[in-house]
């Protein structure tokens, strides 16, 4: 007589907000598949939903409670968790039928709730799970945060008051976890945090054992070590700290890819101050020439905030010269947004909606101008891409390394019949524009 078994629970998942928040759902649905639950797509067939919340900005507010509110509409049984999970009454009071409340990180917490909310019947077994978690990423990419939590108090950020000061996570787990997602396919690693160049300061710089010797908890070592992976290593979330500048030689050898994302926010030192961010941007610039004499391939991206209160003409303009002569290869702005608890909010010199627009628009011409005649420039070299999408007729989408997926450009490939996500291909640059490169692969 065959052993029928009882169905287990399902559960749906959404995840919005960063690549953060992408990784706390990732690591959610890993212990709940290893508990026994089953995944729904849609949500239909879920017995409880969980809403993955955003609370950095207002609009992203609205966002997580719109998400929240169609999750109630369309299923009923509702879990939220996230950065907003911070703002529980909130929530509570537009939606007092939600199940339960959790705040970012809060795994046990939330896991549980889903126990509560539907429990395991007392038979299911074979709970399989790849060693490598669940992942709402392609197989060919992995995000690996190796913190949570920030000790800046930057006056526009309410992160600390969402996540806490900055807890970094061992080296050698991290590394084990590394292992384990290239062993299952990952060719590209994302190192993601608040702020990655802290990496550490919490635990004191310690080493730990690892392959027969120590490493320690420091982002220069820490990225040595995944560069010996096999995989390429992205550094996401740097904080220009000067031993930042240790890492760059790492570029130079081929272990960590030549690319920086680091957050400036702005270049005028009063605007800085204000910020509560260092002021000294003329360093900055002598640095960013010191690290292209070190790795000429080197790829920085950042973003900048316009309108920000008390931001002069003088300032702006300030900002634009500093563009020009620093030629980032990425840029992203943001207009000033005032977000419930930050410090910013109570500045004076607060800037008109429509001087934020102006000033958005020459930023994003400025900076457009920037990356069109850069990636004219590679026109003709033959460059390493990822493949993220392939048509199976010729026709892929990919990234090289200076394209982190969904923030920067893309390489276009034609006559690459053959082309598979995550292949990495030699491909010739052919044409480009403000943004992507297109070419062909190399026979």
């Amino acid at each position: 007589m065959a052993l029928e078994l009882p169905s287990p629970p399902k559960v749906g998942m959404v995840s919005l907000g960063c690549p953060k928040a992408l990784v706390d759902s990732e690591r959610i649905l890993t212990k709940l598949r290893s508990d026994g639950y089953q995944m729904s797509p849609d949500y239909a067939g879920a017995d409880v939903v969980l809403v993955n919340t955003c609370g950095f900005l207002d609009s992203a507010k609205e966002e997580s409670l719109a998400a929240i509110g169609e999750a109630i509409a369309e299923n009923g049984r509702v879990i939220v968790t996230g950065c907003m999970g911070k703002e529980a009454d909130v929530i509570r009071e537009r939606f007092p039928e939600v199940l339960a409340i959790t705040g970012a990180a809060q795994y046990e917490d939330v896991v549980g709730a889903v126990h509560d909310a539907a429990p395991m019947p007392p038979n299911a077994f074979l709970n399989l799970v790849p060693e490598s978690g669940l992942k709402l990423t392609p197989r060919h990419y992995s995000y690996l945060k190796i913190s949570e939590g920030c000790n800046h108090r930057c006056s526009f950020c309410i992160i600390p008051s969402l996540r806490g000061d900055l807890v970094s996570r061992r080296p050698d787990a991290i590394l084990r976890e590394a292992e384990k997602l290239v062993a299952a396919g990952t060719k590209e690693l994302l190192v993601i945090s608040q702020d990655t160049s802290a990496y550490g300061v919490d635990l004191r710089h310690a080493s730990w054992p690892w392959k027969g010797g120590e490493v320690r908890a420091h982002m220069t070592d820490l990225a040595r070590e995944l560069g010996k992976l096999g995989a390429w290593v992205r550094l996401h979330y740097v904080y220009p700290y000067p031993h930042v500048d240790r890492v760059i030689p790492l570029m130079a050898e081929g272990l960590v890819l030549p690319y920086l994302d680091i957050p400036f926010q702005h270049a005028a030192p009063n605007v800085l101050r204000a910020m509560k961010r260092p002021a000294n941007e003329a360093k900055v610039l002598e640095r960013i020439r010191n690290w292209r004499d070190i790795c000429p391939d080197i790829a920085i991206r950042s973003s900048f905030v316009v309108g920000f209160p008390g931001e002069t003409d003088a300032d702006f303009d300030y900002l634009l010269d500093w563009l020009e002569e620093a030629q980032l290869d990425r840029v992203g702005a943001f207009r000033f947004e005032p977000v419930k608890g930050a410090a910013a909010n109570d500045l004076p010199g607060a800037v008109p909606e429509e001087v934020k627009e102006e000033r958005y628009a020459r930023i994003m011409e400025k900076t457009a101008a920037i990356s069109a005649a850069k990636l004219q420039a590679k026109i003709g070299r033959t460059l390493d891409v990822i493949i993220d999408l392939a048509d199976g007729e010729g026709g892929a989408t990919g990234r090289s390394y200076a394209d982190a997926p969904e923030i920067d450009g893309e390489v276009h490939l034609r006559d690459a019949p053959h082309a598979k996500a995550g292949d990495i291909l030699q491909v010739l640059i052919e044409d480009a524009d403000e943004h992507d490169l297109y070419g062909a692969p190399v026979a």
